[in-house]
């Protein structure tokens, strides 16, 4: 079973959002995930949060309500609750947005989970710490972006331009807009980390 954690972040299409989503996943509502929820019609299994944003949620008895001045961001909060209770396959929803701040806070997030994605209208964000297989279309279009110093020893296959136990710099822009050749590729690192974007619309 997978934990799905829906935040308060951006969400123009309900219907593809929603179809990310399976019938048995474990839902988290971050604070104003709620509302994206009730907008999908879906039920969470628990909400957490300073609930700020979140909307006519009184009446919903599995919460967890922390104070607004506290730590840590309602979707950390949300993944360490994911975490702690078993969950090694999560799902980041709406948890991308106008505000940068939250928005790199939120990507990040992706290193705590033992497997992780996360989803919004435009792109499927990956974080690879070793290997990662990808699922897509021929002629997708699927960026490698270093986070943590130099990736080391990238090696892809499935990519129309390969790499073969290669450095990809950081602050360099050359792992940008590569384009999937196979409907699954494969993406592997020896040393270090990076993002794996996968853009849903170009």
């Amino acid at each position: 079973m997978r934990a799905v954690i829906i935040g308060n972040g951006y969400i123009k299409n309900y219907e593809y959002i929603k179809s990310k989503i399976l019938k048995d996943d474990y839902i988290i509502c971050a604070d104003g995930g709620y509302n994206h929820a009730v907008k999908m019609g879906i039920k969470p299994d628990v909400l957490i949060g300073d609930f700020d944003s979140a909307k006519d949620y009184e009446g919903f008895k599995d919460r967890i309500q922390y104070p607004v001045r506290k730590d840590f961001t309602d979707g950390e909060l949300a993944v360490r609750y994911a975490i702690e209770h078993g969950f090694e396959d999560i799902v980041l929803i709406a948890l991308t947005g106008n505000r940068l701040d939250h928005t790199m806070a939120d990507i990040f997030l992706l290193s705590l989970c033992p497997k992780g994605i996360m989803i919004d209208d435009n792109n499927e964000i990956y974080l690879l710490k070793d290997t990662l297989r990808i699922s897509g279309r021929k002629g997708q279009t699927l960026s490698i972006v270093p986070v943590s110093g130099d990736a080391l020893g990238l090696s892809t296959k499935g990519l129309e331009y390969p790499l073969y136990e290669e450095t990809l710099y950081f602050a360099s822009s050359r792992g940008i807009s590569n384009v999937m050749t196979e409907e699954i590729c494969e993406i592997s690192i020896k040393k270090g980390m990076a993002l794996v974007i996968k853009v849903e619309k170009a």
